[in-house]
């Protein structure tokens, strides 16, 4: 028998998850601050009311992370709603402009305090077909994700250079795909579009106080949709990688302090906080740390890096203000490729269910508008009632 010492298993280093936290704001910053600024936008906010929301979402994001992965030792993710931002851009503008979206945004956040606190109507929630779910979801984010395709013949290679950095940059590392666009951009708009002088110094962060006024055709037509694709989209997906790293949060208190902090960021411009989904494993994965005990300090790090992300939020904000509006959207319709993609996937998983699914798809992506509401609850109302009466022919 050998006497050499078997040797202990390697540790990491302590930078490993602090790497891994910084990797999570940056990523989860570049890859979709583009869509977020747009949908307040189309909403009805100014810049600075748009820049204001980009701040506190940041902010609180970063708030939530240090505060909830601190108490409870776990590698807590949080993120704006980026599906949420985009059915905003599909909504367009309130008749009483951002202060009614604002508004909405409350009662949406409310709606999550509620699933959290009142269990059936969670139930309820889940219980919505997640092929219905899906393609309203595939829907919102089907006319932002054709902006790379219209840029292309408006701004044809200030375009083509940010697809193909794109392209290129999935192909060999995909988590970095929307970060090289985002790089690339930066760097086509100043060449192609004089931007104002004084961008930087003019920009730091300024929160702007909006008081909410409330309408039922905004809480139908934003604040439901809102609600369902965050829950569907973020919050259900953002357990399910925990539970799959072997983290079993209680969901309640989570949906209720999400829904408390998104109420908090609504007035000055937010519009949804939630479970990060993506980025969500970044913190929680095997590469965040191999000892699963240590890797909420992977979720601290991101969290303290979110709260400097807000200090230069409004340098972001007031670049993307000024530069053409089409390419902006290239840049978020990139960044929602991938979501498109998995909505559209998980919409035809069901074969009995495609035809009510398609139903919802394209009444959503369609735009439609009646009584003030917009195409998501519309596409949702349409699938629903398409799928009730598949099954009323079968069970007949």
């Amino acid at each position: 028998m050998s006497d050499t010492p078997t040797a202990p298993p390697p540790r990491a280093s302590a930078a490993v998850p602090i790497s891994a936290g910084l990797l999570t704001a940056i990523v989860g910053f570049a890859s979709s601050f583009a869509v977020v600024l747009a949908g307040l936008q189309a909403v009805g906010a100014t810049p600075e009311q748009a820049a204001s929301g980009l701040i506190a979402l940041s902010a609180g994001q970063g708030l939530l992370m240090i505060v909830l992965a601190w108490r409870s030792k776990l590698p807590l993710s949080f993120a704006w709603s980026t599906p949420g931002a985009a059915l905003l851009v599909s909504t367009g503008m309130p008749h009483a402009g951002f202060a009614e979206a604002v508004g909405a945004f409350l009662v949406a956040a409310g709606l999550i305090v509620a699933a959290g606190l009142w269990r059936r109507f969670g139930q309820a929630v889940e219980a919505i077909p997640t092929s219905l779910a899906s393609a309203m979801l595939a829907g919102v984010l089907l006319n932002l994700c054709l902006a790379p395709i219209e840029a292309i013949e408006a701004f044809p290679w200030q375009a083509a250079a940010i697809i193909v950095a794109w392209a290129v940059t999935l192909r060999f590392a995909r988590l970095y795909a929307v970060l090289a666009a985002v790089a690339v951009a930066a760097v086509v708009i100043p060449l192609s579009t004089p931007l104002p002088e004084g961008i930087v110094e003019t920009a730091w962060p300024v929160p702007v106080l909006v008081m909410p006024t409330f309408s039922l055709d905004s809480i139908i037509g934003i604040s439901l949709p809102l609600f369902l694709v965050t829950m569907a989209s973020q919050n259900i997906p953002g357990l399910a990688v925990l539970n799959a790293n072997g983290y079993r949060p209680a969901a309640s208190p989570l949906f209720v302090t999400t829904g408390a902090a998104s109420a908090v960021t609504a007035f000055f411009g937010g519009h949804m906080l939630n479970l990060a989904a993506i980025t969500a494993a970044l913190c929680a994965g095997p590469d965040a740390h191999p000892d699963p005990k240590k890797r909420y300090i992977a979720s601290l790090t991101a969290g303290g890096s979110y709260i400097v992300i807000a200090l230069l939020a409004g340098i972001a904000a007031a670049f993307a203000t000024a530069s053409p509006p089409l390419l902006i959207q290239t840049v978020a319709g990139l960044a929602l490729l991938a979501s498109l993609a998995g909505a559209a996937a998980s919409a035809l998983s069901k074969p009995d269910e495609h035809v009510p699914a398609i139903v919802t798809f394209v009444t959503t992506a369609s735009g439609l508008s009646i009584l003030g509401i917009g195409a998501a609850f519309w596409g949702l109302l349409a699938g629903g009632a398409m799928l009730a009466l598949l099954k009323l022919g079968k069970s007949a």
